[in-house]
C-alpha cells in the first residue's frame, strides 16, 4: 500500500494496560483468549516481538516510559515513591516542539498516597488530565479532573469510561492545529481478574483453558480459574482498542497519528509456580507492543525481533515525530531502524531486580537480579553468581536451565560478557537491593515494600 507523506509532526496516542503478557493475545498464537482488535491491529502496524520491561513491575516501568532513563538513574525501582521531575519527561519534549498533552487514567509514580490529588508540578508536563494514582477496583474507581482537587468517579467499569473519555479527546481534536500527545493508561487485566463487565466474563466461564506446560499440575487449577477472569480483562480492553481505533478513524486522524497499544509489564500466572510480576521469565518481562503509523511505516505488517526496552520507547517515540530527543535519554532510538535506515541498535535489552518486594519478597523467593533478553536467550545472574540462561527458540517454556552446563559454556561466556558490558555502560555496580534504598532515602516494611497511603 502506498505509504502517503507524514506530518512533519504526528499525533501520538500511546495506550498501556498494567499486566498484559505478550502470549495473551490471539496473534501470537493464543486460542483462548479473544483479542479480534489487537489481532487486526497486528495485520497493520510493526510488532516487537521482543518488547521487554525492563524492571518489570508498574512504577518503574512508567518512570521509564516518562524519562527515557534506566531506574537506578530516575530512582524509581520499587513501587509508590516520587518521581522527581530532574530532567525532561516525554511531555515536555512533546509540548516543547508545540504539542498539547493529555494523560487518562493510572498514573503511579507520585508516591504520595494512591488516591491523593497530584499537584500540577508532579504530573511530568500533562496539561489536560483525567487520573489517579492507582487503583484495582475497577468499578469504584476515581480521579481528580484537570486543576481540580475533588476526587470524581469514573462510570461503570473505569477502562471503558477512560476509553470514552480519550474518544472525548480526539472529538475535540477537530478545530484545533497542533498535534497532541495522548497517553491512556488502564488499570486491567491487573488482578483481581473475576472484575471484568459481565459480558466479557461471560465468553469465558465454560470454555476450556489450554495452560502453559510450565505451570505446576498442582496449580493448574487455580490456574484456569484465574486466566478466565485475566482474559475477559483482556477482551474488555480490546474491545476498548477497537472504539479508539474507530475514532481515529472517524475523525480523520488515524493515517497521521502514531499510536502504540503496549502494556507496563505481564504476569506469571503460575508459571515456574509463580505468580505477577518482578520475576525475570518470559511470562513477568515480555509484553505486547504493536506500532501503528501509517503515513510514516504504511500498513503491511511488519516484525522486529530484536529487544526493545522500556527506556526506548520515549526516544523512538519522540524521533518518529520528528521532535528533538532530550540529552537525558537513555534508551536507545529505533526510528532509524524503523526508518530502513540501519540496523537494529542493540541485541539485548537490561533486565532487572533493584529490590525485591511485596508479591516478590525475599520471603517468597524474591532476589536482586541483573540478566538480559535477546530475541532468542535470557541470561540472568543473582548476587550469588549465574543463574538462568533459556534458549527460547528450543525451550520457549524456559523448562530447561542452561547455567553450568558444559554444552552452553560458550553462550554463557558470550551472554555473560554483553550483560557485563551493559552494566558497566549504566554503572551498575549490581549491589544488594539494600544499597539503593538507603541511597534514595527508602524506608520499607517487613515485605521489602515502601508503605503507601490507600
Amino acid at each position: 500500500m502506498e505509504v502517503h507523506p507524514p506530518m512533519k509532526h504526528p499525533n501520538v496516542v500511546y495506550v498501556f494496560s498494567d499486566q498484559h503478557r505478550a502470549e495473551a493475545v490471539g496473534f501470537a498464537g493464543n486460542a483462548d483468549v479473544l483479542t479480534p482488535n489487537l489481532d487486526k491491529l497486528r495485520e497493520e502496524s510493526v510488532h516487537f516481538a521482543t518488547a521487554v520491561s525492563t524492571v518489570p513491575v508498574c512504577s518503574p516501568y512508567r518512570a521509564s516510559f516518562l524519562t527515557g532513563q534506566f531506574p537506578l538513574t530516575h530512582g524509581v525501582f520499587v513501587n509508590d515513591v516520587h518521581l522527581r521531575h530532574d530532567a525532561p519527561s516525554i511531555a515536555d519534549a512533546f509540548r516543547t516542539a508545540g504539542y498539547d498533552t493529555a494523560y487518562i487514567g493510572k498514573w503511579h509514580v507520585n508516591g504520595r498516597g494512591r488516591s491523593a490529588p497530584i499537584p500540577l508540578s508532579d504530573r511530568q508536563g500533562f496539561e489536560a488530565w483525567k487520573v489517579l494514582e492507582c487503583t484495582h477496583d475497577y468499578h469504584h474507581s476515581r480521579y481528580y479532573a484537570d486543576d481540580g482537587t475533588r476526587a470524581m468517579t469514573w462510570p461503570g467499569y473505569d477502562a471503558e469510561a477512560q476509553t470514552q473519555s480519550a474518544i472525548a479527546y480526539l472529538k475535540n481534536r477537530r478545530n484545533h492545529s497542533q498535534p497532541f500527545f495522548l497517553a491512556l493508561s488502564w488499570g486491567p487485566p491487573h488482578n483481581p481478574y473475576g472484575t471484568a463487565p459481565e459480558r466479557f466474563q461471560a465468553l469465558y466461564r465454560d470454555r476450556a483453558m489450554r495452560l502453559r506446560p510450565n505451570v505446576p499440575e498442582a496449580m493448574r487449577a487455580q490456574a484456569e480459574a484465574e486466566l478466565r477472569g485475566y482474559y475477559a480483562h483482556v477482551t474488555a480492553l480490546d474491545h476498548g482498542l477497537g472504539e479508539l481505533w474507530q475514532a481515529l478513524k472517524t475523525e480523520g486522524l488515524e493515517n497521521d497519528t502514531l499510536w502504540v497499544y503496549t502494556s507496563d509489564h505481564g504476569d506469571m500466572l503460575y508459571s515456574q509456580g509463580q505468580v505477577r510480576k518482578q520475576r525475570p521469565w518470559d511470562e513477568s518481562i515480555r509484553v505486547p507492543f504493536l506500532l501503528h503509523y501509517p503515513a510514516r511505516l504504511g500498513r503491511a505488517p511488519r516484525e522486529v525481533t530484536a529487544p526493545l526496552g522500556s527506556p526506548d520507547i520515549m526516544p523512538t517515540l519522540l524521533a518518529l515525530a520528528d521532535v528533538a530527543v532530550p540529552p537525558s535519554v537513555e534508551g536507545s532510538n529505533w526510528a532509524p531502524h524503523l526508518d530502513g535506515e540501519a540496523p537494529p541498535p542493540g541485541e539485548a535489552a537490561l533486565i532487572a531486580c533493584i529490590h525485591p518486594f511485596g508479591e516478590y519478597a525475599r520471603a517468597q523467593g524474591g532476589r536482586e537480579y541483573r540478566g538480559i533478553r535477546t530475541d532468542r536467550y535470557t541470561y540472568v545472574r543473582d548476587l550469588a553468581g549465574p543463574w538462568l540462561l533459556y534458549d527460547n527458540l528450543r525451550d520457549p517454556y524456559q523448562q530447561a536451565n542452561l547455567v553450568g552446563q558444559p554444552e552452553a559454556a560458550v553462550l554463557q561466556a558470550s551472554l555473560e560478557a554483553e550483560l557485563r558490558r551493559q552494566l558497566d555502560q549504566r554503572a551498575d555496580a549490581f549491589l544488594p537491593g539494600e544499597a539503593y534504598l538507603a541511597q534514595w532515602g527508602y524506608v520499607v516494611d517487613e515485605t521489602g515494600t515502601v508503605p503507601y497511603e490507600a
